[in-house]
């Protein structure tokens, strides 16, 4: 919204640049044009790659010890019914419904020894998706912007026209909570909804239409309006703040109006054999399609996938056939993503990246599952031009505690913004407009970046 207001000195003509505009809920919703102007040129001034990120939530908290953490010495209530597999990557193994992920294990970074202390789902996802823990999430709903939600204001989409930030599919995102908002910044750096499983026969695109009552005249009609207010603004005053609305509006209306975000969204444009090669499940449609969206320019993509003993990761019982069911589909669509990316040159510039809330219980317990567990978890990333091949962390031999190099959710997320171009120690602007970090806490992995 543009809010257009007079100085209170006096004479009802006379506008400055504090009165003229209130900036401070404009272009980012949380950050002045003057600081997202002075943020995104010092990205194009960079000599890095464009890059993006595509972020598999394993919502529930995927069990470490049944997946890239395997302890296959331990007991049979500490190993789990399943058997570890080499990889391609010496002395890292992986459990045997994982075979993609063992085949492009040269490509991963696994970092084994991320840890934490909260053990409610909300709580901890709303640490893992904003870089900050809170108690009781749920009754005190998001507190601070998801990760998404800040590239999307400090980074925007990659080409005009495009959406900066989408969940697929958003619906399951709002009937679990996720913590995926933007929060205290504008509405604007929400997730686009993908609309959907786009594996089901019915799936539909976002349609990009315009409202009900909004005709192609009047979106015209508003965007001369926008127009004249621009340039009566600079004959008030010329400033390079005045000069980026034109950017934003530009953007705005393409997408509306424009092609290339309905292109990107669909999917019958790719052949039958790399559908089917990714999996006509929700998982690999889902990862073909963030594959599609970050080529058009999206900056980051989550994959939430909830349906209840197939996607959600949350194993307290019948985690042996929960698993044997979820993993395959999983590890297909993750390790053909992958490679899809390495093949076509663009691997350096995604990253894919998969981490749920927390980790699994050391035990199989009673009901033949795992309980929460935060402290221990693993994290798998691939590609965004980390150092690949390599295992970094460890765990006891149980799987319960780091021994080697801990980490903590800030750690990890910082590594992403860095990877993303974005500082890490940068602050938003809350709607008190004062200063918030980005992160509580936490420093990008050295590892990833030597």
């Amino acid at each position: 919204m543009l809010n257009i207001v007079g100085e209170s000195s006096g004479a009802r003509t006379s506008f400055g640049r504090r009165g003229f505009l209130s900036v401070g809920t404009l272009a980012a919703g949380g950050l002045t044009l003057a600081e997202l102007l002075r943020h995104r040129q010092a990205q194009a001034s960079e000599t890095r790659r464009p890059t993006s990120v595509i972020f598999f939530f394993q919502a529930g908290g995927a069990s470490q010890i049944d997946t890239v953490d395997p302890k296959p010495t331990m007991s049979a209530e500490v190993r789990g019914p399943f058997s570890p597999i080499h990889t391609r990557l010496p002395g890292f193994s992986v459990c045997d419904l994982l075979p993609g992920h063992a085949r492009v294990a040269d490509k991963l970074a696994v970092i084994r020894s991320i840890r934490h202390h909260l053990s409610v789902h909300d709580d901890a996802t709303h640490w893992l998706q904003t870089g900050y823990p809170l108690l009781n999430a749920r009754q005190q709903g998001q507190k601070h912007p998801s990760q998404g939600s800040i590239v999307s204001a400090l980074k925007g989409s990659r080409s005009t026209g495009i959406p900066p930030y989408v969940c697929i599919p958003e619906d399951y995102r709002r009937h679990m909570g996720f913590y995926e908002h933007a929060a205290f910044l504008s509405s604007q750096h929400n997730a686009l909804d993908a609309g959907g499983d786009p594996s089901l026969g019915n799936y539909r695109a976002p349609g990009f239409s315009l409202p009900a009552d909004v005709t192609m005249d009047r979106l015209e009609d508003r965007r001369s309006l926008h127009q004249h207010l621009d340039r009566l603004a600079r004959r008030v005053e010329a400033s390079v703040e005045y000069g980026a609305l034109d950017d934003i509006q530009r953007q705005a209306l393409e997408l509306t109006t424009g092609s290339s975000a309905r292109k990107a969204f669909n999917l019958s444009e790719e052949s039958e054999e790399l559908r089917a090669a990714y999996g006509r499940h929700a998982y690999g449609q889902s990862a073909l399609l963030a594959r599609r969206l970050v080529e058009a320019g999206v900056s980051f993509v989550t994959i939430n996938l909830y349906e209840r003993d197939i996607d959600w990761w949350d194993d307290h019982t019948n985690i042996e056939a929960n698993l044997r069911k979820r993993l395959p589909p999983f590890d297909q669509a993750v390790s053909t993503l992958i490679r899809d990316l390495d093949q076509r040159g663009q691997l350096d510039n995604v990253l894919v990246a998969v981490f749920g809330e927390f980790g699994r219980g050391p035990r199989i317990d009673a009901g033949a599952g795992r309980g929460h567990w935060p402290g221990a978890m693993s994290a798998v990333l691939a590609g965004g031009g980390i150092r690949r091949g390599q295992v970094i962390g460890a765990t006891d031999a149980m799987g319960a505690t780091p021994v080697d190099r801990p980490l903590g959710p800030g750690d990890l997320l910082a590594s992403i913004y860095q990877v993303l171009g974005i500082d890490p120690e940068a602050t938003i602007r809350d709607r008190q407009n004062r200063p918030i970090p980005i992160l509580e806490s936490g420093k990008p992995i050295a590892e990833l970046f030597g």
